[in-house]
């Protein structure tokens, strides 16, 4: 079993939409998390109805911060596009 992360700014979009459809491709065989370098307070709404509307509910999904344990769990970290901002 693999474990990626999924990193970005706020993990309130991008990386909480690719955690969840990559969970659900993975089906069991690999794990994934998220993260962000400035994580947000909730997800953002249109992400939690934009995911509803494929069959995935993240509306209890936190954002989680980037910190040392998540980059140590991960065997793969895949960052979201977001620049210099993205550690």
């Amino acid at each position: 079993m693999s474990h990626v992360l999924f990193v970005c700014i706020q993990n309130a979009g991008r990386s909480q939409m690719a955690q969840a459809l990559f969970e659900r491709a993975a089906a069991g065989r690999h794990a994934g998390r998220s993260a962000g370098s400035r994580p947000a307070a909730h997800v953002h709404p249109e992400v939690v109805t934009a995911m509803r509307e494929l069959g995935i509910d993240v509306g209890a999904n936190v954002p989680h911060r980037l910190d040392a344990g998540r980059i140590a769990w991960a065997d793969v970290v895949v960052t979201m596009g977001c620049g210099d901002e993205c550690p």
